[in-house]
């Protein structure tokens, strides 16, 4: 098979496609939390009641992480721009049907489409920057400027979704998804390198791919829904048991597969499992902290829409900081080291949220934990993308960039729903049900266990393997 390599030798070309997949990424992670502000105005808007509004969010999370691992081996095999762009046309189609919505049910189905372009576009952007790039410092910097624009964008969504819904109406936090996505694939014919010839013909293992997208939706789902719904009630356990069968078959499946969507191998690649189980860590505490954030600006504190949005522009130049300075470390340290850095600077910053979560918190008390907090986020973000693409042969960094992606978004869905169910705040919270005091102290509690869930990535960070200061393994995979 005829494998691209890194192309070292068009230097221009790499920087602007470097642009253009950080501007994608920056486009995925905006999605993630754009529509937490927006949430009263839909389901007003709309009708959604009480129980369903949290579907829209719920659907995006859902079908995103229920479609990585197909997204993935779809980019190694069917060409990582080819994937990209088709990726970018169903976000803006699902964008244009959402900001159109005329009922709940269109905008959740508008909201599942999007999640399976993002399930797509995720691990062909990840692919493309490791393909592009060589292994060690050059990919660590480009690493850095993707991880900047995709954690950043965790923040920036919520600031996006402030200003838009505040001056234009909920509508235009979808609609700025088609301008931004035509945008992107007009781009990416002229900046992106075509995808490589591939001599030998290679199956999709089809039966792997329907079980594991079928066992990951639904294990997702019922993560995401249980915390609402109640983890005994009928469907939830239904869901979880089916969940199981399906991901177990996928195990059989993939054991006698001449061609696996997931080999089984990758897992021996001790960078790329260590990066997984950190990639699950941090979205399950770093990447909760915007909903939380959001609830203490919105309803303990009284922030509008819109000066919830702008609360979140420092944190979100602060964690574009931090992933500069993630690359910067990992150039010269090992990488485990970098992430004990990231690890240890966000647990400060998290536990300083903790005596400034109460109604009358002014925003200078509340600075320094976001601040700091922030820049241990985007140091483990750089950090941890170098640890799992470490190794990865070019043809398969589309399922390794899968295999990462898709715990980091089962971490997001199991992080909130944990953090949500033993700190006692919910939904409920964002519609401003919920006294201020039980508030104050839930909030309190859920950022004292995201700390908790850091300390456990410092542990887990010990796993990998040791690196030259250049970032790449000493040993062979």
């Amino acid at each position: 098979m005829a494998i691209a390599s890194p192309v070292s030798d068009t230097p221009r070309l790499q920087h602007w496609s470097l642009a253009l997949l950080a501007f994608a990424q920056l486009i995925y992670s905006l999605d993630i939390n754009i529509v937490f502000v927006a949430l009263p105005e839909i389901g007003a808007g709309l009708g959604f009641s009480e129980h369903t509004l949290q579907w829209v969010v719920s659907a995006y999370t859902v079908c995103c992480g229920g479609f990585l691992l197909f997204g993935g081996r779809a980019a190694d095999l069917l060409g990582q721009r080819r994937v990209f762009i088709g990726a970018l046309w169903l976000y803006a189609f699902s964008s244009l049907a959402g900001g159109l919505a005329w009922s709940p049910a269109v905008i959740v189905i508008a909201r599942a489409i999007q999640g399976i372009g993002a399930a797509l576009l995720f691990p062909s952007t990840l692919s493309l920057i490791n393909r592009l790039f060589e292994e060690g410092p050059s990919r660590n910097r480009a690493l850095a400027i993707w991880g900047g624009a995709g954690a950043s964008g965790l923040t920036l969504g919520s600031l996006a979704g402030g200003v838009l819904t505040s001056f234009c109406g909920w509508p235009a936090v979808f609609f700025v998804n088609v301008v931004l996505a035509s945008v992107a694939i007009f781009a990416a014919f002229f900046v992106l390198p075509k995808d490589s010839l591939r001599n030998e013909r290679r199956s999709f293992d089809f039966p792997g791919a329907v079980t594991v997208t079928m066992g990951s939706t639904l294990l997702v789902y019922a993560l995401v829904q249980g915390p609402e719904e109640g983890w005994l009630s009928g469907h939830i356990l239904l869901s979880l048991g089916l969940a199981a069968l399906f991901l177990l078959a996928f195990a059989a499946i993939e054991s006698r597969s001449h061609d696996p969507l997931m080999p089984v191998r990758l897992f021996k690649n001790r960078s790329l499992a260590t990066g997984m189980v950190i990639t699950f860590i941090y979205m399950g505490t770093f990447g909760a902290l915007p909903y939380f954030l959001t609830v203490l600006f919105q309803s303990v504190i009284g922030y509008s829409a819109l000066q919830t949005g702008l609360a979140f522009i420092i944190p979100s130049l602060a964690i574009f900081a931090g992933t500069q300075l993630g690359a910067r470390l990992a150039n010269c340290l090992p990488v485990r080291a970098t992430l004990l850095v990231g690890f240890s600077t966000g647990i400060a910053g998290t536990l300083a949220l903790v005596p400034a979560a109460f109604s009358d918190a002014s925003y200078a008390e509340i600075l320094p934990g976001l601040v700091i907090s922030g820049a241990g986020q985007g140091i483990v973000w750089t950090a941890m993308w170098i640890a799992s693409g470490s190794g990865v042969k070019h043809n398969e960094q589309g399922i390794a960039s899968g295999m990462a992606s898709t715990t980091l978004n089962v971490g997001n869905a199991i992080g909130i729903a944990v953090l949500i169910a033993l700190s006692g705040s919910g939904a409920e919270n964002l519609r401003g049900e919920t006294s201020a005091g039980n508030l104050e102290n839930a909030l309190q509690l859920a950022f004292y266990l995201a700390a908790a869930g850091q300390i456990a990535g410092i542990l887990v960070s010990r796993l990998l393997p040791l690196k030259s200061a250049t970032g790449i393994s000493a040993e062979t995979t």
